[in-house]
């Protein structure tokens, strides 16, 4: 990523270029992707082929000013990190969900060395999450604005990511690139078992919580406080994309058949 793309895409979170990335830098970039990109899944209902190549995703989330999920959205955000002088690995992660954990590549995190001895777990594509990186090494109570989070060791080698004492994902150390994120972000797009492709969400943080719209309702978490909406109106809906998200959308996204989105993502690593 040159200094062009580099200064649209802080144009895009809404920060300036840091004179160094030092911790403090590190937290605000963070902070500022999880409010100005969102975690949305809709390429998958408006028919759009997913790509994990560098220059589909600047063209998505910088140009386009959409949003995505892990794949993309920490996919970009370590090449940014990158270029302002970051060492950045790709973990996998396995999501726990009700029946265990998902398959390897379920998910894809970050392990981000800025060069002052403390490793970060940087994860800006897992939806309602941690705000701030996490300290990857600390083993004690993590505290953060979305939660109280711990990383743990299993017996694998691999780290347990807990938040408010629930198990969110297992992270693997070693160290991917994108191109291995190719075959399960193709599932994700395609499988009937996939949660992405059985209903739309598009999802960001706020000052003050969290506004999602799923399916047609929208939802506003303010200081604690849940409020729900449903928009029965496609042009209001469309309206509330944009003016929630920054998302322009031509048309109303429809949850999809998996038949209809059956095809592999352009990947390079």
């Amino acid at each position: 990523m040159d200094d062009v793309r580099v200064d649209a895409y802080l144009r895009r979170i809404g920060v300036p270029r840091p004179a160094a990335l030092d911790a403090a830098a590190l937290n605000t970039l963070h902070r500022a992707h999880l409010v100005a990109v969102p975690f949305e899944n809709l390429s998958i209902h408006l028919g759009e082929q997913i790509s994990l190549d560098a220059d589909a995703l600047f063209d998505k989330i910088v140009t386009r000013r959409r949003g995505g999920f892990c794949y993309e959205l920490n996919g970009s955000f370590a090449m940014l990190l990158g270029a302002l002088g970051a060492s950045v690995a790709m973990l996998s992660a396995k999501v726990h969900g009700p029946r265990g954990l998902g398959p390897p590549f379920d998910h894809l995190a970050l392990l981000v060395d800025i060069g002052d001895g403390v490793s970060r777990l940087c994860d800006v594509g897992f939806g309602n999450h941690s705000t701030y990186p996490l300290a990857f090494d600390e083993r004690g109570d993590q505290r953060d604005p979305g939660g109280v989070f711990r990383i743990l060791d299993v017996d694998n080698g691999d780290v347990n990511v807990v938040r408010d004492a629930s198990p969110q994902y297992r992270a693997e150390r070693r160290h991917r690139d994108l191109s291995e994120f190719g075959p399960t972000c193709w599932w994700q797009q395609t499988s009937p078992d996939s949660h992405f492709t059985q209903s739309t969400i598009c999802s960001r943080l706020t000052e003050d919580g969290r506004v999602s719209i799923s399916g047609r309702q929208v939802i506003r978490t303010e200081d604690g406080v849940r409020k729900l909406r449903t928009i029965e109106d496609d042009d209001a809906l469309l309206e509330a994309y944009r003016d929630l998200f920054g998302v322009e959308l031509d048309r109303v996204p429809i949850v999809a058949s998996p038949e209809r989105t059956r095809r592999p993502s352009s990947v390079s690593a």
